[in-house]
């Protein structure tokens, strides 16, 4: 197997892992808001998740350019992680002002995004795997 191909997987393999991270950091983040509701511990806890899932999607960010640029890959995944990156940033920003009423439904709207792009990503493998064989 030549080297750029190998090298390709080798992306393609670090984005399906950052999309899978950080699907389970945005679902843990809906986890730690109910705990914030029930628990004096909870705040402590969101304010993490949330700091530690936009450190996820900016490493979702360079995963992203790393399939498209070395690997030859489509420059899609860049657009829908940087996409994301200010989707988390805006979350962020309207947790720390306690706006509710768009900061709860965005959440669940990044939640959504974040399960079809890991499904997306995941079919596209398959059907890699099924083309190159």
């Amino acid at each position: 197997m030549p080297s750029h191909t190998k090298s390709k997987q080798g992306n393609l393999m670090f984005l399906r892992l950052a999309i899978t991270v950080q699907t389970v950091a945005v679902f843990m983040q809906a986890i730690t808001a109910g705990l914030l509701l029930s628990s004096p511990s909870g705040e402590a806890l969101h304010r993490a998740g949330a700091y530690g899932t936009w450190f996820v999607v900016l490493l979702h960010v360079v995963a992203a350019i790393l399939a498209w640029r070395p690997g030859g890959g489509s420059p899609k995944p860049i657009l829908y992680a940087v996409g994301f990156l200010v989707a988390v940033s805006a979350q962020v920003a309207l947790g720390i002002a306690q706006v509710k009423a768009v900061h709860v439904p965005l959440g669940a709207l990044m939640f959504g995004m974040s399960v079809l792009q890991l499904v997306q990503i995941r079919t596209e493998r398959r059907a890699y795997g099924a083309a190159a064989a």
